[in-house]
């Protein structure tokens, strides 16, 4: 993240059953909000198939936001939280293009009900004692039920088309969705 950030962030804890505790932090970056979890990536995503997962080896994965704080944000931190569970709850292995639909507003108000994720470049990957991965940073993008079903559809890389050619600044909580 950037060197510009604050770094006495706010802390939130979401428990989940069977799940140790996720943290997301709140960084303030001038007029943004930086949001990053802490404990996604605790231990490795594997498939649920998977009958005898390697406890060490595999994915490894934390996740960042960026919004305008232009709002506020309220809930954010459970909606985050539960993208952050979701591979020791759901199984799911989070990655470029993984798309996280939770099926209700992100925040308080929020017409974004899913997350788009792509890599964090902001971030570097952190390495790990071998023979564990390193942990990757991922990118939460804030999505609509229309963009998801766009993604579905087509793919992540159109949705990013067609954000270029509208001028949508995704870090924008009170943007307007995308024409598809």
């Amino acid at each position: 993240m950037s060197a510009t950030i604050g770094s006495d962030p706010q802390r939130a804890s979401v428990t989940f059953v069977g799940v140790q505790a996720l943290d997301v932090l709140r960084f303030v970056d001038g007029d943004d909000a930086v949001f990053a979890s802490v404990g996604c990536a605790r231990h490795p995503m594997h498939d649920p198939s998977d009958l005898a997962p390697d406890p060490v080896r595999g994915p490894r994965a934390e996740v960042t936001m960026r919004l305008r704080a232009s709002v506020p944000l309220q809930g954010l931190h459970r909606s985050l939280a539960m993208l952050a569970a979701a591979p020791a709850v759901e199984g799911l292995v989070l990655g470029p293009d993984s798309l996280v639909d939770l099926q209700e507003p992100l925040w308080a108000g929020a017409t974004c009900s899913a997350f788009l994720l792509e890599p964090d470049t902001d971030v570097e990957p952190l390495p790990l004692d071998a023979p564990a991965d390193p942990v990757t940073f991922l990118r939460a993008l804030p999505i609509t039920a229309n963009e998801a079903a766009w993604v579905r559809l087509k793919g992540a890389e159109a949705l990013r088309e067609a954000w270029a050619e509208a001028g949508t600044d995704v870090t924008d909580p009170l943007r307007a969705p995308v024409s598809l």
